[in-house]
């Protein structure tokens, strides 16, 4: 089943694409209380034993203690370069036949990366129970993605526990992916409030709402683990940054494409802005968004299934954008890469294919660090503010004046 996910388009004058899509519907109900602690059967993915879990609700998440996988977020020396952070996310998140989902949690095992999976929560609620989502300006049930079937809301739920056991961000693409006219650019901070706690309902209560029985719960308290999301289109920032802010979320990765430099807050200081960049696009004056679909309908347009004899060097061109994105980063002022996708087999499938060469192409490079939302913001919020803000005044593709030893502080001998 393929989905055609509507976006903000970046690509030196195009404007914004019309969007279709398939998903998920969501229903309504989480009372928060908490069972008492059991040990859940099974293990994780690498045959570990899971820890005790303590059930939340209707037993659809639990509470398994600190995630594991996770790197310790320690401030830079004096003159030390900074690590090149590279996000990989995932907008949607739902499992499929195609099993993408489960092939690059693998790639990420294979080469130790952290990846961000912006989880729609309709992608965890049956058709059946659709009239459980009331989406803002919608009638009850509607969405613009449509609802996954029943076996790929069982293969989703799966997938989304295990990605976390492995280090993984679970985030949220919220809901129904309305866009245009009636999406989410003209909800107030109210309607996304009612669209964010309508995700996480259907996140917490997936065993009530499917029935389920042969599923463990999910390792992680939704309600702790969200801090962060990225709205579909990347439209309605506006209205959701109050409501984001005042639920406690770290960052947003809503904006409409944002230049290659190393991040800042917004908001009053409560987010860090962490947007999808303007990176180079091979054989063009103009950069693309550092996104799949964007990329795609700068090569084929709205067509998912363009010209078959152009695939191979459409890949190459997706491959190389990013990569080129990559290396003035790298080479420069460090900035962290950030790079969206979706689990689709557009244009025969060759953008899976470019981003997973990009991820083998950067993962064995020194000092790179393939990364999370979460573990980038932890990274961020240890540093020296001073630090940040030398860091934050270089443009993209600038080097540090002097060299790093000499920019932020440190004895010259030190890494230039």
């Amino acid at each position: 089943m393929d989905a055609l996910s509507r976006r903000t388009l970046l690509a030196g004058g195009a404007a914004t694409a019309a969007a279709l899509a398939a998903g998920c519907a969501g229903t309504l109900s989480p009372n928060g209380e908490e069972a008492a602690p059991v040990q859940d059967s099974g293990g994780t993915a690498d045959g570990t034993p899971k820890p005790p879990a303590s059930l939340i609700g209707d037993g659809s998440t639990s509470d398994t203690g600190p995630q594991p996988q996770q790197p310790e977020a320690v401030p830079l020396e004096l003159g030390q370069r900074p690590p090149q952070f590279v996000v990989f996310s995932w907008d949607g998140a739902g499992e499929l036949d195609n099993q993408l989902f489960q092939r690059f949690r693998q790639l990420a095992q294979d080469h130790d990366a952290r990846m961000t999976f912006f989880l729609s929560g309709l992608y965890t609620l049956p058709e059946g129970k659709k009239d459980l989502y009331r989406p803002p300006q919608h009638p009850v049930g509607a969405s613009d993605i449509g609802y996954l079937s029943d076996e790929h809301v069982h293969a989703t739920i799966r997938q989304v526990g295990e990605a976390w056991l492995e280090g993984h961000e679970i985030g949220t693409h919220f809901n129904g992916h309305f866009c245009g006219p009636t999406g989410g650019g003209r909800w107030s901070p109210e309607e996304w409030d009612s669209e964010i706690e309508q995700a996480m309902d259907f996140v917490m209560n997936w065993r009530t709402n499917t029935g389920f029985t042969d599923l463990p719960a999910l390792p992680f308290d939704y309600r702790k683990e969200l801090i962060g999301g990225r709205t579909p289109c990347l439209e309605g920032q506006r209205g959701l940054l109050p409501t984001a802010a005042k639920r406690g979320w770290k960052y947003d990765s809503s904006g409409p494409g944002g230049l290659q430099v190393w991040p800042q807050k917004f908001q009053g200081g409560a987010l860090w802005d962490l947007p999808l960049q303007s990176i180079p696009f091979p054989g063009h004056s103009f950069q693309v968004l550092s996104m799949d679909y964007n990329i795609m309908y700068n090569q084929s347009g709205s067509s998912t299934k363009g010209d078959s004899s152009l695939y191979g060097a459409w890949q190459t061109q997706a491959r190389d954008s990013y990569l080129a994105g990559f290396e003035r980063a790298y080479s420069t002022n460090r900035a962290p890469m950030i790079i969206g996708n979706h689990f689709e087999q557009w244009n025969g499938g060759i953008y899976m294919n470019a981003v997973e060469e990009t991820l083998k192409a950067v993962a064995g490079k020194p000092e790179v660090r393939l990364v999370s939302f979460r573990q980038l913001v932890e990274w961020l919020e240890v540093q020296d503010p001073a630090v940040l803000r030398k860091l934050q005044a270089l443009a993209p593709g600038e080097s540090p004046a002097g060299g790093w030893p000499s920019y932020l502080g440190g004895p010259a001998a030190t890494g230039s």
